[in-house]
């Protein structure tokens, strides 16, 4: 959970750091690539470490991912130049990316079934907290200290991050060995950076029609015509193609690009808005944002929990579609005269429109995805969400470097001899300045940044248009339960995710199970249709641990699993022993032949249950999917803590 807020609080402790880093570092028509690097670089790593992980084990690669993210950080708090901080930023990227996938996996690795779906919660709210916490975190770090301890905070929590992993995360490697599509990642990555190159310098570094812009955007074009080709071949495509046959998902996917383009660039812009026009400190710029923040997640988590009621979830894209566009309208409105009352209905507006928005791909998506395409058309969702972030980010910056120089030339000329024109280039140099000098440069950035909302806006209509082509289908069961709460939410608005069909159908079945109102065990002994108490199959799977490894197991075992007295557990092993499903022969008990079957029993009772509660999935692929629940059922008898709080 550190190393996860660790990731997800550094996009939005940069954002409010932003104008700060641009008055000392120069290089303003950059400002963008500052974020877009990171998330560049995190969208490529996120589909690399999950096999990664399987090759090598998980913690190696945990490690390793928080070693790239501090030393990201390091540099980027030394940087003394905006190209050094950009590439410091794409390092830490690939940590964040790497170490958010890694933590996710762990929890799937060490984490019980039933408990899974608490500690996912847990994970969720890490987003929640780190969407509100980072923009007051950001600007205390810049009024207080300096902007550079923005990226320094990193370091002693990470350094704690290693040496707590290296002491308890458990060396799990597993048996699979992915095929991993290099080629399909590699030019995935040259064409968004390509793409996102030219939204960036279109209009700024170059002319739109000019040869570099024009050869740029032509080639990313092709490389990603390449992408689609290798994606067809690939025998473990990242993105397949396939999936865009389904008109849900490509509406989906086009709606998580769309919210993606629209949260971030707003976040990332709005404290520039704050801190040069308005004259707010940098903390004073993040608690003006909170308005935004909590109409985005007050949305989300009350979207999630109707969905998880009434199964009806076309309505809010609908809306929220309409309030993006709204929101966007109205940003363009601000000035140096709004009240803050007015601006924070807009931004409650605007993070609303959001907030309606950013759910619903990802819940329709596991909700309508075959079993065998479930983790990555889970990724995929994620992914073009990412990728929507970059470019309103670029998009944003491109609106923003183009058409700031212009405006501020004339209040520059403007100036009174004596005056230092680099005084405009930050906001304290800004409002330093006397009443009637600073009016024409505040009234420049307050027009640079209505321009860039208002040319913006339309992305609303976009998302409004493509939300009455989805489809409203019947959501499963288990998707409906993982809509509600932080965890869901937070799923909505973390990073891609590398994870296989497995694991994505366990934490939907994890969820379900965390959810239920009463202990199921009563309900799995009845489908074994077998005649023992809650205590004895709690004690049979934990027999069944430990002898899996042994051969045979002692109390000592149980107790050393379960950390309660061996003793406790002598009256039960009797009552086994007695009724011939254990044989016992100096403290060391065996499966009688009778036992193994009681255990396949039970399995089959947990199968049954499980297939009850995943009576909607009308899977195709009947062997695999069986196959998958076969081995949650034997994860479930075979941890005891599963059992234990019946």
């Amino acid at each position: 959970m550190s190393a996860m807020l660790l990731s997800a609080l550094d996009q939005t402790i940069v954002a409010t750091a932003l104008p700060t880093i641009v008055s000392d570092l120069g290089g303003g028509s950059h400002l963008s690539w500052v974020v877009t690097s990171y998330l560049l670089a995190e969208t490529i790593m996120t589909v690399l470490i999950g096999k990664f992980g399987d090759l090598y084990g998980r913690k190696k690669t945990f490690v390793v991912s928080v070693l790239l993210f501090l030393v990201g950080s390091l540099f980027a708090g030394w940087a003394d130049s905006m190209s050094t901080l950009i590439a410091a930023r794409a390092v830490q990227g690939l940590g964040g990316g790497g170490l958010m996938v890694t933590a996710m996996a762990i929890i799937a690795d060490v984490v019980p079934l039933r408990e899974r779906g608490k500690f996912q919660g847990m994970a969720g709210a890490v987003f929640g907290v780190a969407t509100v916490a980072g923009p007051l975190l950001g600007g205390l770090f810049v009024d207080h200290l300096t902007w550079r301890w923005a990226f320094f905070v990193n370091i002693p929590l990470g350094i704690v991050v290693i040496a707590v992993a290296l002491a308890a995360l458990p060396s799990i490697k597993t048996l699979e060995k992915p095929r991993i599509d290099y080629a399909g990642i590699a030019l995935i990555a040259l064409a968004s950076t390509g793409l996102t190159l030219v939204t960036t310098w279109g209009g700024t570094e170059y002319d739109w029609l000019s040869p570099t812009i024009l050869l740029m955007a032509a080639g990313s074009l092709v490389l990603l015509v390449a992408f689609v080709a290798v994606e067809r071949r690939a025998a473990e495509p990242m993105l397949p193609m396939h999936l865009f046959r389904s008109r849900v998902f490509t509406v989906s996917g086009i709606l998580s690009f769309v919210a993606g383009f629209a949260m971030l660039g707003g976040i990332t812009y709005l404290p520039t808005y704050l801190q040069y026009v308005r004259g707010e400190s940098a903390t004073e710029s993040g608690l003006w944002m909170l308005p935004l923040i909590g109409g985005l997640m007050g949305t989300a988590l009350a979207s999630g929990n109707v969905i998880s009621r009434t199964g009806r979830y076309r309505v809010f894209p609908i809306v929220g579609s309409v309030l993006l566009a709204i929101g966007l309208l109205l940003m363009s409105r601000l000035d140096a005269t709004t009240s803050y009352w007015l601006m924070g209905v807009f931004m409650v507006v605007l993070g609303a429109g959001i907030g309606l928005c950013m759910p619903v791909p990802m819940i329709v998506v596991q909700s309508t995805t075959n079993y065998a395409d479930l983790g990555v058309a889970t990724s995929g969702i994620s992914f073009l969400r990412t990728i929507g972030s970059s470019f309103g980010v670029a998009v944003f910056g491109t609106i923003y470097a183009g058409s700031l120089p212009d405006r501020l030339a004339p209040a520059i000329a403007a100036l009174p001899p004596g005056v230092d024109p680099r005084l405009v280039r930050s906001p304290q140099g800004v409002h330093a300045l006397p009443p009637e000098v600073a009016a024409p440069v505040i009234d420049a950035y307050a027009e640079t940044v209505q321009s860039m909302f208002l040319v913006a806006a339309p992305i609303g209509l976009v998302a409004l248009v493509v939300a009455f082509f989805l489809e409203e289908v019947p959501l499963r069961d288990t998707t409906r339960a993982a809509a509600t709460g932080n965890s869901g939410v937070g799923e909505s608005f973390a990073p891609p995710t590398s994870a296989s069909s497995r694991q994505e159908l366990e934490k939907l079945v994890a969820k379900v199970v965390g959810s239920l109102g009463a202990d199921p065990v009563p309900e799995v002994l009845a489908r074994a249709n077998v005649d023992i108490s809650v205590a004895q199959g709690w004690l049979v799977g934990h027999f069944y641990r430990a002898a899996a490894d042994r051969g045979y197991a002692t109390m000592e075992h149980v107790a050393e699993f379960t950390d309660v007295p061996a003793g406790i557990f002598e009256p039960t092993a009797r009552q086994l022993v007695d009724a011939g499903y254990l044989a016992e022969e100096s403290g060391r008990y065996r499966f009688t032949p009778r036992g193994a079957e009681l255990f396949e029993r039970l399995v089959t009772g947990w199968h049954l249950w499980l297939v009850e509660r995943l009576h909607d999935w009308n899977e195709p692929d009947r062997m695999e999917f069986s196959a998958a629940l076969d081995a949650f059922a034997e994860d479930m008898i075979e941890n005891g803590r599963t059992l234990t709080r019946a």
